[in-house]
């Protein structure tokens, strides 16, 4: 859908290395989380773009996952979970999950821990970057503590699991009012909600009664329901009819890759965790064992979120300072890392883009 200027401006997104980051003394202390993998380097790179934008920040670094693990003991150790208290804003690289075994996701963790009820993942397109739509301007709002992804199961016997989705009223109602208050504030038009509510009648009845309910309160945004699997159908033939989708946690996890796709792919995907006392913002993607380490990773989703972290803060001017310096880098072929088409590495994007600002 097309909105303003202002609007679009705002939610654009509104290293190499693995030295230690800077630490310094300034007004607004946020906590630094590397991550795992390609994490450290996409973070040297956000860090040392954060600081040449002249952003009022300090950085708290700390560490969870794999690094928290050799240094700690522990995945995910209380002075960690501390600082991000004491902050209340935290910028996060990638973690490492492992599939069928292993710990769960530290992401999952740090949601429940902090109640960060409402993912957002902005969907839109950048130039340069290529993709098969074009057009594509949407927000992912996603319920963030309940649902499958929560990950409640119970093994029964040898053969036999049963995964169980707990919809509440609670999580439903905020995280429905978290998607129209976000719309209203961004000059957004429309709400969508997404949802399977044909076959999982109680549950994810619940859900989609609930957003009826706050729709009511809210008359100049549009509000319109889709089941779940058309909304995917829509969503890859007529992209540009989503505004903002508000759905469930695991639907929502799904959608967010799928939308990456419309665009070019997950290594530019931003995204933020909000809850009523804290906020943590970090990229979309994962940690990519494979490249880390090699100067290849793209540092642009993490650079987005920082922004949208900027915005967050208060700090508008060095958000869209930061987003300008992004688009102009996007647009250089030779600047651009590879897996969006371009022939540059993590340190050369980065100076282009600090170049720019």
């Amino acid at each position: 859908m097309q909105h303003d200027a202002v609007s679009r401006d705002k939610l654009a997104v509104s290293f190499y290395s693995s030295a230690k980051l800077i630490h310094m003394n300034k007004k607004t202390k946020i906590s630094i989380i590397p991550g795992d993998g390609i994490g450290p380097e996409i973070m040297q790179a956000t860090v040392d773009i954060l600081q040449k934008s002249g952003a009022p920040l300090g950085f708290d670094e700390i560490h969870i996952g794999e690094r928290a693990l050799n240094e700690f003991g522990t995945l995910l150790p209380d002075s960690t979970l501390q600082t991000i208290k004491k902050n209340k804003v935290a910028l996060k690289g990638p973690t490492t999950t492992p599939i069928g075994s292993g710990h769960t996701s530290l992401n999952v963790k740090i949601r429940k821990l902090f109640d960060l009820y409402a993912n957002v993942r902005p969907v839109r397109n950048l130039p340069g970057v290529p993709s098969l739509y074009q057009g594509v301007d949407l927000i992912i709002v996603r319920e963030n503590t309940e649902g499958l992804y929560a990950g409640i199961e119970n093994v029964v016997d040898v053969d036999t699991v049963d995964s169980l989705k707990r919809v509440t009223r609670k999580a439903s109602e905020r995280v429905a009012r978290f998607a129209f208050e976000f719309a209203q504030k961004n000059n957004r038009k429309t709400v969508t909600v997404a949802h399977k509510a044909n076959i999982l009648k109680k549950g994810d009845g619940l859900f989609l009664e609930s957003c009826h309910k706050v729709a009511d309160q809210f008359e100049n945004i549009q509000f319109q329901d889709v089941i779940i699997d058309a909304c995917c159908m829509r969503l890859v033939r007529w992209p540009d009819t989503f505004d903002v989708i508000v759905t469930g946690n695991l639907y929502g996890d799904i959608l967010s890759d799928l939308c990456a796709g419309l665009v070019g792919g997950l290594g530019i995907l931003p995204g933020a965790n909000f809850g009523d006392e804290l906020a943590i913002f970090e990229s979309a993607h994962g940690s990519a064992p494979d490249i880390a380490g090699k100067n290849l990773a793209n540092p642009t989703a993490l650079i987005q979120s920082a922004a949208m972290m900027l915005e967050h803060l208060g700090m508008a001017e060095h958000a869209t300072k930061i987003n300008q310096a992004l688009l102009e880098a996007l647009k250089c072929e030779s600047a651009r890392t590879k897996d969006i088409g371009g022939k540059g590495s993590t340190e050369d994007f980065t100076q282009a883009i600090l170049a720019n600002l």
